[in-house]
């Protein structure tokens, strides 16, 4: 799979015409165009209707466009999905997905709608339940690309506290971030909820970094550039990546059995590794 840059997805209600207008200035890698937790009951058609409208406008550029829909057994899921899946963005995310039978009923759904191909679909993993089956969950659909942690929801439902470091929460983080990589899915760390503290903000992507997330979700367009930059690699393991390749490449065509870079034995999985960060860095590049 080629990578696509999800450093930064932003969340933006759908109902607010100037957050709509707002994101296509915004140097996020993707919007979710929030129909549920961010937009009142009363006025969840008429964002429907914004959001499909936006989706059809193209004028959203490198962004990736997500609708996020109201979660299913709701009434207004229904209305949601025919009306996604006709204007076809990027993706749809689900809140609440808690099985592997939900997604293959969302999948199912999506094509008697007439979602075309290129849509594919987002679960969010914000229960109990969905943590404890995320491997299932995440093997069910080739259509589901991208599994997002929604860890307020999460952390309500755990009866857990939110504490610095999120050492509640390291079990569930762990866990969905392990069985996307068993079926080769994108996966999204939660928000930070407090938008005036950078500092912790930082901290908290940088966390999510080193758990193996390959992005975060956004509540705050003040928070898209330090999202970026924590996941964006820098200029110096770019070139030390270039040249592992290059020196693991050179020891192949030589016929050696053995293949040192900067005095360490190199093997597959440090090239592969290597090729991630040239994939990354170039297709930031290039949006």
């Amino acid at each position: 799979m080629s990578y696509r840059p999800r450093r930064s997805v932003l969340y933006m209600p759908a109902s607010n015409a100037r957050a709509l207008a707002k994101a296509r200035t915004i140097d996020c890698d993707a919007v979710i165009l929030d129909l549920e937790d961010a937009v009142a009951p009363d006025a969840k058609p008429a964002a429907r209707e914004a959001a499909c409208e936006a989706v059809r406008s193209g004028q959203y550029g490198h962004r990736e466009l997500v609708v996020r829909v109201n979660s299913p057994g709701t009434r207004w899921h229904e209305d949601d999905l025919a009306a996604v899946c006709a204007a076809a963005p990027d993706a749809i995310a689900v809140p609440k997905v808690d099985s592997a039978e939900q997604v293959r009923s969302l999948i199912a759904a999506m094509d008697r709608l007439g979602a075309p191909g290129s849509t594919g679909l987002w679960a969010m993993i914000e229960t109990p339940r969905a943590v404890l089956d995320a491997d299932e969950i995440l093997g069910s659909s080739e259509r589901l690309e991208v599994a997002v942690l929604g860890t307020n929801d999460l952390v309500n439902e755990l009866r857990a506290a939110w504490v610095p470091g999120r050492a509640p929460l390291v079990h569930a983080l762990q866990t969905v971030v392990a069985a996307a990589r068993a079926h080769g899915r994108v996966v999204l760390d939660g928000v930070y909820n407090d938008v005036r503290d950078e500092r912790g903000f930082e901290a908290e992507c940088r966390q999510g970094l080193e758990f193996g997330f390959d992005g975060k979700t956004l509540i705050h367009p003040g928070q898209v550039a330090i999202a970026n930059d924590v996941w964006a690699p820098d200029e110096a393991a770019v070139a030390e990546a270039r040249e592992l390749i290059a020196a693991f490449d050179e020891a192949l065509a030589a016929g050696s059995g053995v293949v040192t870079f900067r005095g360490r034995m190199i093997e597959n999985l440090h090239v592969a590794a290597a090729r991630r960060i040239v994939d990354a860095y170039e297709a930031i590049a290039s949006r």
